[in-house]
């Protein structure tokens, strides 16, 4: 190799295999669960690159540190902690890092046996750290990154998102577009940061056509199908009913369309619905759902990179990311119905 050439990477050897590069790592690592063909046809590739593992790289002269990652998520493993959770891991892979995947339960002295247990830094994805969970963090020495934070964080955090005011901006004025004005927001917890930044994009979209937002149309719940599905009712049932929904979430997207459904009403013909995510939920919907795409392996991958900086000790200019959102229009919105 060159003096200054750059090294092959596991992202090079995977877009030449035409596999992804969680493949190529069990290939390099030994795994067993990859196709004969396909762990041959990487196997040349990384020979023909001469292809060398960052733990291997310059063993004879220094011995190579592995940082272990811990990433901990809150409830189930929805659309949106998995391919997140994607992000990360194949990050990790791409960069030598290991990664380790739990619920967190903040049992008693929890960050001192992850220190013990070699981990270097925490990833958290939908979860949320008290003051006394954060003083804890910082006893033990523990950098902390928390993904699309529920609560404005702490100093001491550093912390990943999207931009959700321009993407529930983006979204409501979609809608207007198509001439809507009886637009309403289904959301997930009224204090959660992301909630609030996609609900003030839908108002000042809102506020800027002159269309009115009663109170009854902005209502909270959870980040879930049930808030959809019971929260669209609610809305549905009113005297003067929204002609279309932005709802804080894909999962409570799907949700808005079931409880159309179950009235007898067609999506997007009686009632568009907007979600919020680009979730793989999105495109298998009924019909496949209008949404606000977040980069959720990006914001993954730019997680874990801040993450292995904090733990090799890296001072880091910015407390906050945020990645561009995207409109992604599908089949779930249309003009408003004519009334007769």
């Amino acid at each position: 190799m060159r003096p200054n050439a750059r090294r092959t990477t596991l992202a090079d050897i995977a877009r030449a295999a035409g596999v992804s590069v969680a493949t190529v790592s069990k290939v390099v690592n030994g795994r067993g669960d990859v196709a004969p063909h396909t762990r041959t046809r990487v196997q040349e590739l990384l020979h023909q690159h001469q292809y060398l593992a960052p733990v291997f790289r310059h063993a004879e002269a220094e011995p190579v540190d592995i940082p272990t990652i811990e990433v901990q998520f809150q409830g189930g493993l929805r659309s949106y902690v998995a391919e997140t959770l994607e992000g990360i891991i194949d990050s990790a892979a791409e960069l030598g890092a290991t990664v380790v995947v739990s619920k967190a339960t903040h049992a008693p002295h929890w960050a001192r046996d992850m220190v013990a247990a070699g981990r270097r830094a925490v990833i958290a994805v939908t979860s949320v750290y008290t003051a006394a969970h954060l003083n804890e963090l910082a006893r033990s020495g523990l950098p902390l990154v928390v993904l699309d934070p529920l609560h404005l964080p702490d100093s001491r955090v550093h912390s990943v998102g999207a931009t959700n005011f321009a993407g529930g901006l983006t979204a409501t004025r979609h809608l207007l577009s198509l001439g809507h004005r009886r637009i309403a927001y289904l959301g997930g917890p009224s204090m959660a940061v992301c909630n609030q930044a996609r609900m003030h994009g839908y108002r000042a979209a809102m506020e800027a056509e002159g269309a009115k937002v009663p109170e009854s149309y902005v209502r909270p719940g959870e980040f879930t199908y049930a808030t959809g599905l019971h929260g669209a009712a609610g809305l549905l049932d009113l005297p003067e009913p929204p002609t279309a929904v932005f709802a804080g979430n894909d999962d409570i997207a799907v949700g808005v369309i079931e409880a159309a459904r179950a009235r007898g009403m067609r999506v997007p013909e009686d009632l568009s619905v907007v979600g919020f995510d680009d979730t793989s939920l999105a495109e298998m919907a009924s019909p496949p759902l209008t949404t606000v795409r977040q980069p959720l392996r990006e914001m993954g991958g730019a997680a874990l990179r801040t993450a292995l900086r904090l733990a090799n000790g890296e001072t880091i200019e910015s407390h906050h990311i945020e990645l561009a959102t995207a409109l992604v229009v599908r089949t779930s919105t249309a003009p408003p119905r004519e009334e007769p």
